[in-house]
């Protein structure tokens, strides 16, 4: 095996079956563009159907390769500014140190966190620190990774109450086309979830979660069909009777349309149920 994942992507070929291809309940654009110099722009805009209310958000991203260094600055219609420095492979191969600090000029309020993280063949570890005076949260988690099979913890210190607020393990085991992962966060929420590429059109993924001490069990079933290099389809039920169906189609070289539904099976005359569209663009 090569480098393991993070502990945050564990599972995560399995959520994406569940979550990427849909966009209830919003109207979405997003737009990509690279400058001659190099700098990344993201622009994204939102309206919630329901709500109606708007939102949007700009990133500008810069890398310089030779040095290993990258520079990120976001910006919301909450009007909260983001800024994160980061380094990579320059002290020690596999190590990567970011800085990364918020700023709300209406209030003045700060923030902040140092991220570190290490990964080679076998291990993957992380620690984040919030800049916080009255007393920061220190998070940190590690996965070791062997012929397959993936072991991983993480853990939050709350330095200002001196306990622990985060306590999650997980395991997994994955092969080529199969993955297979379980989660425990807390000693309370208990999680599983099996992911499969049938073959190159079509990805199904199984979710299990419940809750000790609780009968509310969650269970969900999704599959993704690509039905050629440019159109999928993609389709999700739980036990809540919640259906969820998405379409997404390139109309043209960086332009893709996606459509969505969410359809409430156990009141399906009373209505409520939701659309999303989305559009995306890349140039």
């Amino acid at each position: 095996m090569a480098v393991p994942p993070a502990y945050s992507d564990l599972g995560k070929s399995a959520r994406d079956v569940f979550n990427k291809g849909y966009g209830f309940g919003m109207v979405k654009l997003e737009f990509k563009t690279k400058s001659s110099s190099g700098v990344e722009f993201t622009a994204t805009g939102t309206s919630n159907t329901d709500t109606g209310k708007a939102s949007g958000n700009l990133e500008t991203k810069y890398k310089f390769k030779d040095y290993g260094l990258s520079f990120t600055q976001k910006w919301n219609t909450d009007n909260t500014l983001g800024t994160e420095v980061s380094m990579e492979d320059q002290l020690i191969e596999g190590l990567k140190v970011a800085l990364d600090t918020t700023f709300v000029p209406n209030t003045g309020k700060k923030g902040g966190k140092l991220k570190t993280s290490y990964k080679r063949d076998y291990v993957n570890l992380g620690c984040n620190i919030d800049i916080d005076l009255s007393g920061p949260t220190i998070c940190g988690w590690a996965v070791l990774g062997y012929e397959g099979w993936l072991a991983g913890y993480q853990m939050a210190f709350d330095t200002a109450k001196s306990k622990l607020s985060q306590n999650n393990f997980a395991l997994g085991y994955r092969a080529g086309d199969f993955q297979l992962h379980t989660n425990v966060n807390d000693g309370t929420e208990f999680g599983g979830s099996i992911y499969q590429k049938v073959n190159d059109k079509i990805e199904t993924s199984v979710n299990l979660a419940w809750t000790a001490g609780s009968n509310n069990t969650r269970f969900g079933i999704a599959t993704k069909y690509q039905m050629d290099e440019k159109t999928s389809l993609v389709a999700k039920v739980n036990n809540a009777s919640l259906i969820g169906v998405g379409y997404s189609h390139a109309l043209r070289p960086g332009i893709k349309l996606t459509v969505s539904g969410l359809i409430d099976g156990k009141n399906f005359s009373a209505g409520g149920h939701k659309i999303g569209l989305g559009f995306e663009l890349e140039a």
